[in-house]
This record gives C-alpha cells, sequence and structure tokens, in this order.
C-alpha cells in the first residue's frame, strides 16, 4: 500500500507500522507528526493514504520539506486551499503585523500589506516589532521578519498611506481584506471602497484589558465582518495593549482561515 513519508510516496506493505517505517526510512529524528499530529506512540497500524514527517530540532528544511511539512500538520486541502489564498491587511499596526504574522505561519501563500508609518518606539507594547527595527518602514520590517517564520510565502508591500484612490488597486488581487485601522473614517472608507467587492473583515472596539469574551464577530452581511467589543476605544486611560489586540487580531486571522477553506 501507498503511504506519504516527508512528503514522498512510499510503498509499505500491509499490516505495517509507524515502528517499522521509522527503522527503515529515519536516520534521525526528534518529533514524529503522524497524519498532523506529533505523536509517540509508533506501535499504530498504517492505513492507505497516511502521512508521516520525521523532524529534527535544529535542522532549517528547504522549501519542498517545509511545504510537505504544512501539509502534514494541515492536511492536503486545506493547505493548498491556504497556499493558493491571497489576503489583504490595510495597516499593519496592533492588529495588523498579528494577523499578519497568524496567516504567515500557518502558510497563506499570497499577503499584501499597506501602511505608510514607520515603527516607533511606542509600537513595542503590542505590535510584531522589534528595537532593531525602530525607524524602519513598518511594511519593510514587517517582511523580513515574517520570511523569518516562513521563507517561501509572496508578501507584496505598499508602503502607502492609503485612501479611496488607491486603496481598490492595492487590493485588487485579494478576495479578504483585513480591515486594521486606527481611525474611523479610515475604516468607514475602506469599508465603502471595497465592499462588496471584496469580503472585509474590520475591527471595533479592542482597547484597554480584560474581559476576553467581549471581543465577538459580528457578521453585518456576506461580504462585512467586524470583530470587537464595539465599546473600548483607544484613548486617554484606555490605551491599547497587546494581549486585547492580539485576541481580536487573532479572531479576525482565524476568521480569514475559515472563509478561505470553506469557499
Amino acid at each position: 500500500m501507498k503511504i506519504i513519508v516527508n512528503g514522498r510516496e512510499t510503498i509499505v506493505k500491509q499490516g505495517a507500522i509507524i515502528e517499522d517505517i521509522i527503522d527503515k526510512y529515519a536516520k534521525e529524528y526528534d518529533i514524529v507528526i503522524y497524519n498532523g499530529y506529533p505523536i509517540t506512540d509508533f506501535k499504530v497500524l498504517l492505513n492507505e493514504g497516511d502521512n508521516l514527517f520525521f523532524i529534527k530540532k535544529g535542522v532549517l528544511p528547504d522549501k519542498d520539506e517545509l511545504e510537505y511539512l504544512m501539509i502534514a500538520r494541515h492536511t492536503p486541502n486545506i493547505y493548498n486551499k491556504l497556499k493558493k489564498a491571497c489576503v489583504g491587511i490595510a495597516g499593519v499596526g496592533g492588529l495588523g503585523s498579528n494577523v499578519a504574522f497568524a496567516l504567515a505561519r500557518i502558510g497563506v501563500g499570497n499577503i499584501i500589506i499597506a501602511d505608510f508609518d514607520v515603527v516607533e518606539p511606542s509600537n513595542l507594547n503590542r505590535q510584531q516589532y522589534f528595537i532593531k527595527d525602530i525607524g524602519r518602514p513598518k511594511v519593510e520590517a514587517l517582511k523580513d521578519s515574517l520570511k523569518m517564520v516562513n521563507p517561501y510565502i509572496n508578501i507584496e508591500t505598499y508602503n502607502v498611506k492609503l485612501d479611496s484612490s488607491n486603496i481598490r488597486e492595492v487590493f485588487k488581487n485579494s478576495f479578504i481584506v483585513i480591515e486594521c485601522f486606527d481611525k474611523a473614517e479610515e475604516k468607514t472608507m475602506l469599508i465603502k471602497s471595497l465592499v462588496p467587492d471584496k469580503i472585509v473583515i474590520a475591527a471595533s472596539g479592542v482597547a484597554g484589558y480584560g474581559d476576553n469574551d467581549a471581543i465577538i464577530t459580528r457578521k453585518i452581511n456576506d461580504k462585512l465582518y467586524i470583530v470587537g467589543d464595539f465599546e473600548k476605544e483607544a484613548g486617554i486611560g484606555m490605551g491599547l495593549m497587546a494581549p486585547r489586540v492580539m485576541i481580536a487580531a487573532a479572531k479576525q486571522a482565524n476568521l480569514a482561515v475559515e472563509i478561505i477553506i470553506n469557499l
């Protein structure tokens, strides 16, 4: 029967167990991924089409190996949908930089990021930037960091201030755009410019701390969703903090994944 071992089709005998494969094909390994899950029980009976991946810690996989590993974790159908998808992110501050990391880590193959700002010290309490990035354009710094997570995805950058005159062109190849602006008027501009041609996942009310469950997702219609508590706007005494911003960003990214997979 046929199974997949580190991305390669392999013939094994009926009744083989994982332990048999380890003895024959895996010279050095630290982790075994079986049909998407890390396992330690190697006496599991193998079935036609099973997927095994052996990982050696500290060794950088090549492009094919990393892709096979992602397939092993997600299953081929899900991975291929993520790989082909193109998601746009409007604004890469607290929400946008965290959304981008989430999407890059799971293998969304095409990500468009747009922002006109540079990294400054007050960003570091919630945004995915580092001391070394201070003074750099956010889109450039973020692209470099995302490539350190997954060097094989496509990242298109626009170091521009988005407005009604350019936003449609910037995101022309994205069928989902995640809105991560700070100002209400910018959020309104994006929604009016892109809906209903694009699916937009917006945010409203992510300031402060506490009450995880207050951050919810509302479906306005088939093309517009909004994540947040719809109350806590950033202001004096109510700043933006990493934990709550990251909850909202994760919900935006997770919804994008759900939409991609269910298409």
